[in-house]
């Protein structure tokens, strides 16, 4: 009866199997425990691996005296043995790189993973001058590890899901215990809990999902590529979700105020800090609202220009056959169509061509009369304070705004001005990030945490977590070490 069933899960993996090239089977003839099969998938598995672990081991089992059935597994010096009860499970152990040993009494599974990993690189997207070089991998093991040698601490849990009918992709849901709000934690763990999907390829795959508002062009959970980014959020009592396969860790939930104040200038000096931030919050607006601004000062109220300056304009729009708005919004796309070549170029000749591109297309349209050399310095102007901010989405939702002032602008004016800036006001308090207010530390008001928001306070000053993040042990460090 149980050589029946040994031979019925070995047909049933032949026939699961039936077309993968990489399915092998061994039989391997014993004396004491009759026939044992060896069974793996060669493009997931290290070939070595499996001989030293495993083959070599049962082959020499004839010549061990006194070895019983149960001493398999003392036998075989795997580095993570599996005893597998279910035989459903054995598909999930083979696509992750063990080896099955089906004997008449038992079935094991063996790690025997090839090292099929790209080496851990510098950041790419989250570049920085200062501060650590590391960056995660696609393996979810080398980023726990690159995340662990950061943080040493008991108190940091993963909890473990495998999401996709078809991928079966490993997920954590990393955060600390001992700081973070758990119905944060809980209500990620139901929301993860209750997607039924065919694959999980990406963390944007589950960003996309989780995302509580997809009628807002703004990033509601934030990824990162760094691992001193992932455990500085963890220590302010954020969850962090890692996925297998992606390079990119979310952190939930992400403020406006995060994508403004980047990590990395925790590693420079505070007035220098200081003045990067009041450059980021006067870009943000001069990139969102300036050609909306220009439009509404130029059409109808042009009493707030200087006359000099105003007659200067009209001399530069004379023979430009359209009106100023279709001029911003033709400069606009054109520049947009560069930004996302640039993107798409490899980066060794993309930014020649959008700059070669820029140049050449900007001195035509003016030499023709098409586009005003004024319209020219807006959109450019416009553009280059946009370079500041590296998050994409952040990027995309600039874009959107721009347009939601520059029609309002052209519609009423200085007025349109003032309604697209409380529609900006009115939408970005609206949203929320894993149930928290995104427009947080403004909305709800918190002083303690806007201070570093605004401001870079020293090191041994920030001593707070912030109230909506910790509902526990939310003091930092102690401040009498200044």
């Amino acid at each position: 009866m149980v050589k029946y069933m040994q031979e019925k899960i070995l047909k049933r993996l032949q026939e699961e199997f039936k077309k993968n090239t990489d399915f092998v089977v061994k039989k391997i003839k014993t004396k004491n425990f009759k026939d044992i099969y060896v069974i793996y998938l060669e493009t997931v598995t290290g070939s070595d691996k499996v001989n030293d672990y495993i083959l070599k081991q049962l082959t020499s089992i004839n010549n061990l005296k006194g070895v019983k059935m149960g001493d398999i597994e003392s036998i075989i010096p795997g580095p993570n043995t599996v005893k597998i009860t279910e035989p459903d499970q054995i598909e999930y152990y083979l696509t992750n790189g063990f080896t099955i040993v089906l004997t008449t009494k038992e079935i094991l599974a063996f790690e025997t993973k090839a090292d099929i990993n790209r080496s851990v690189s510098v950041p790419e997207v989250q570049k920085s001058i200062y501060g650590p070089s590391d960056a995660f991998t696609e393996n979810i093991q080398i980023n726990l590890g690159l995340l662990k040698r950061r943080i040493k601490s008991s108190h940091l849990k993963s909890d473990d899901l495998n999401m996709g009918r078809k991928t079966n992709t490993k997920v954590q849901i990393l955060y600390f215990d001992d700081i973070t709000d758990m119905s944060i934690v809980n209500s990620l763990k139901e929301k993860l809990n209750s997607i039924d999907v065919d694959g999980i390829i990406d963390a944007g795959n589950i960003a996309n999902i989780l995302s509580e508002d997809e009628n807002t062009p703004f990033p509601t959970i934030s990824q990162s590529e760094r691992p001193d980014v992932i455990a500085t959020a963890l220590l302010e009592g954020k969850v962090c979700i890692m996925v297998d396969t992606s390079p990119f860790v979310l952190i939930l939930p992400s403020f406006f105020a995060d994508f403004i104040n980047p990590v990395v200038d925790n590693y420079n000096r505070n007035v220098n800090v200081n003045f990067l931030k009041i450059l980021r919050f006067a870009s943000f607006f001069f990139t969102m609202m300036l050609p909306g601004v220009y439009i509404a000062l130029v059409n109808f109220n042009m009493e707030t220009i200087p006359t000099s300056l105003l007659v200067n304009f009209a001399g530069q729009n004379d023979g430009v056959p359209f009106p100023t708005i279709i001029e911003a919004i033709v400069m606009i796309i054109v520049c947009e169509i560069l930004r996302e070549s640039d993107l798409r170029f490899p980066s060794s000749y993309g930014s020649a061509i959008s700059i070669l591109g820029a140049l050449v297309l900007g001195e035509a349209a003016v030499s023709a009369g098409i586009v005003s050399p004024i319209m020219i310095i807006i959109i450019a102007f416009t553009f280059i304070t946009s370079l500041i901010f590296t998050e994409l989405e952040v990027i995309n939702a600039i874009r959107y705004f721009r347009f939601v002032f520059l029609i309002l602008a052209a519609m009423y004016g200085l007025y349109g001005i003032a309604l697209a800036l409380i529609y900006f006001l009115i939408h970005i308090t609206s949203i929320r990030s894993a149930g928290k207010p995104y427009y947080y530390p403004i909305v709800p008001f918190d002083f303690t945490y806007i201070k570093k928001t605004l401001f870079k306070v020293k090191y041994v000053n920030d001593t707070k977590r912030s109230k909506v993040l910790a509902k526990k042990n939310q003091i930092k460090q102690r401040s009498d070490v200044a």
